[in-house]
């Protein structure tokens, strides 16, 4: 196969793909509408998922943490219930850390906070997914409590990321508000269509990659002399973690009751390459504006071609693709594909990234984020 690695992508929570594009080419104000989505599963596919309901009841529920034992955001933020002096004295707190945090780092914590905001598109997503959406908005089947749980458990992210950043006073939080009004109302597209074995594949990529992401973010925040970020960051990046072993463990069940339709799905996802959600970000004014994001989150580490492939190999090896047995033709060749693709990637992408710093040499750009200050991009 041809590889195309495009670079619509990065990630942040709900993010990850390649952060660069051979082509050089963006998506620019008005994002293509996503295709219409179409049921491909047979009924005997769907029956699957209801089959395995009794399974996600005793294996994936468990690991929803209760609310009561769940972190909230105001347990990390200045507590607003206190006397208006001592309020006042832990946001000044927050700001004096917050004053030395580097420009183009708070434009990664931005993009990943817009990334984490965007969760109505999430879960409208997960809810076309045929045999495991939520149909009814409160359905009692197994797959939806998850969902929902989900949901409530990445609500988190954004709200207490986009409060500390506010209180900071380092970002124009107006400008920040449209993006997210902006990504909001384009949605999301991530060439899952209605499969769930294709989502159920996508979410074990990418809450890994959110979890890698988040947790270089809490790496950059100590170096940068904040360890409060550095604690809400490795917070947001545990509940990465064990959402991506919800997920990989379902992957896991559908392998050993599906093993063909599973990896036919697994190789479908990576010849499509997993796509940040927040493909269509834009903030009215940049229409390069994620493909500029992307470039910065590589520059600094928090997110790379190397993390992609990364994660690439680790599911390989956590899901024992190259062992899988009884496959059919077709599903043999999807296993090769998949087996053999992580070598090839790391093949093109020093040659491929070497080609993008020619073209970006010295290339800075100005993100209405931080107050139109310029932030270089390699």
């Amino acid at each position: 196969m041809a590889m195309q690695l495009q670079t619509r992508m990065m990630f942040t929570p709900k993010k990850a793909s390649l952060p660069w594009t051979p082509s050089g080419s963006h998506y620019h104000h008005s994002p293509p509408p996503p295709p219409l989505l179409r049921s491909l599963l047979p009924p005997e596919k769907v029956e699957v998922f209801k089959s395995l309901e009794g399974w996600a009841s005793e294996c994936v529920l468990p690991l929803v943490k209760p609310v009561e034992k769940s972190w909230q955001p105001n347990d990390l933020l200045p507590d607003s219930s206190l006397s208006s002096d001592e309020f006042i004295y832990q946001v000044k707190s927050l700001r004096d850390r917050t004053a030395e945090l580097p420009d183009d780092y708070l434009v990664v914590l931005v993009g990943d906070m817009i990334t984490e905001e965007a969760l109505p598109s999430y879960q409208t997503w997960f809810n076309q997914l045929d045999g495991v959406g939520d149909k009814l908005g409160s359905s009692p089947s197994p797959w939806a409590v998850w969902s929902r749980a989900w949901t409530s458990e990445e609500n988190r992210h954004g709200d207490l990321l986009k409060t500390y950043l506010y209180l900071s006073g380092r970002v124009d939080m107006l400008m920040i508000e449209k993006t997210i009004h902006y990504l909001i109302g384009a949605g999301v597209d991530v060439k899952t269509e209605n499969n769930p074995y294709m989502g159920f594949v996508y979410t074990s990529f990418q809450e890994r990659a959110t979890f890698i992401s988040h947790g270089n973010t809490a790496r950059l925040a100590t170096k940068s002399g904040d360890p409060v970020l550095a604690r809400i960051c490795g917070t947001i990046a545990a509940d990465e973690k064990r959402h991506e072993n919800v997920y990989s463990k379902i992957v896991e069940k559908l392998l050993e009751v599906d093993p063909t339709g599973t990896m036919i799905a697994i190789a479908e996802m990576m010849r499509k390459k997993i796509t940040m959600p927040a493909y269509f970000m834009h903030d009215g004014r940049d229409p390069h504006l994620f493909d500029h994001f992307s470039a910065v989150a590589q520059r600094l580490g928090v997110y790379t071609v190397s993390d992609y492939v990364d994660i690439l190999e680790f599911l390989i090896g956590r899901w024992r693709l190259g062992e899988l047995q009884g496959l059919t033709a077709e599903g043999r060749r999807a296993q090769d594909f998949v087996c053999g693709l992580a070598p090839r990637i790391r093949r093109l992408q020093e040659r491929i990234v070497d080609k993008q710093v020619c073209k970006m040499e010295s290339c800075s750009v100005k993100f209405s984020w931080i107050f139109n200050k310029e932030v270089p991009l390699i």
